[in-house]
C-alpha cells in the first residue's frame, strides 16, 4: 500500500550505493547473495533473543535487496535469473525472521508465528501465481516500472513487511500481538489480490 509513495523516495540514495558499488565491479547477484547471508543471521541472533544484533541483520538485509535493483538498472545486468534469487532469498528471510521469533520464545510466539507464515504462504502464493500469469499476458506495471516481476499490489507490500519485521526487533515482547496484526493485514492482502488478479486477467 505504501511502496508507491516509499519507492520514489529510497531511489535516489540507493542509486549513490549503486554507483558506488558498480565503480568497485560489484555484482548484483552478489549483492543480493551478500544481503540474505547477513540477513539470514537474524534467525539465530532472534532465537538466542539478540534483538538489537538480529534488526541490524534485518536493516542491512533490507538495505542490499534495494541496491541490487538498483545496481542492475545501473549496469545494465537486470535479468530474469537475477529477479528470481532476489524474490526467492526474500521469502525464505521474511520466513527465517518469523522462525526465529518462535524459536526465541516457543510458548508466547509460537501460535502467532504459524498464524503469520500461513498468512506469508498466501501473499506470496498470490503475489507469484500472478506474476507468472501477468508476464506470460505481457501485463504492463506502470506503478513500479523497476521491478523484476509484475507487482501486483495490496495492504501489505514491502514498505509494510520491512516496518513490521522492524518492529519485531523493537519491541519483542510484542511480538505475538503485532504478528497477529500483521497476519491479519497479509490476509487480506490475499484476498485482495486473488480478487483483483482474477479478474484482471479475465478481462485480457
Amino acid at each position: 500500500m505504501l511502496d508507491r509513495f516509499t519507492m520514489p523516495l529510497t531511489q535516489r540514495p540507493l542509486r549513490y550505493l549503486a554507483h558506488a558499488l558498480h565503480h568497485r565491479t560489484i555484482t548484483p547477484d552478489q549483492v543480493t547473495l551478500a544481503a540474505f547471508i547477513v540477513g539470514i543471521c537474524a534467525l539465530p541472533l532472534l532465537a538466542f533473543e539478540q534483538y538489537g544484533l538480529a534488526l541490524a541483520a534485518v536493516v542491512f538485509n533490507r538495505l542490499g535487496d534495494g541496491v541490487d535493483g538498483a545496481l542492475a538498472r545501473l549496469s545494465g545486468q537486470q535479468s530474469d535469473a537475477g529477479g528470481f534469487l532476489d524474490i526467492g532469498f526474500d521469502f525464505v528471510f521474511y520466513a527465517a525472521v518469523v522462525l526465529g521469533f518462535a524459536l526465541a520464545n516457543p510458548m508466547h510466539n509460537a501460535l502467532p508465528a504459524a498464524l503469520l507464515l500461513f498468512a506469508f504462504i498466501g501473499t506470496g502464493t498470490s503475489f507469484l501465481a500472478f506474476a507468472i500469469a501477468a508476464k506470460a499476458r505481457q501485463v504492463e506495471r506502470p506503478n513500479f516500472p523497476q521491478k523484476a516481476f509484475y507487482y501486483l499490489e495490496g495492504l501489505t507490500e514491502g514498505t509494510e513487511t520491512v516496518a513490521a519485521l522492524v518492529l519485531f526487533c523493537l519491541f519483542p515482547e510484542a511480538f505475538p500481538l503485532l504478528a497477529s496484526l500483521f497476519a491479519a493485514a497479509c490476509l487480506i492482502t490475499t484476498a485482495t489480490r486473488l480478487w483483483g488478479g482474477y479478474w484482471t486477467l479475465r478481462q485480457r
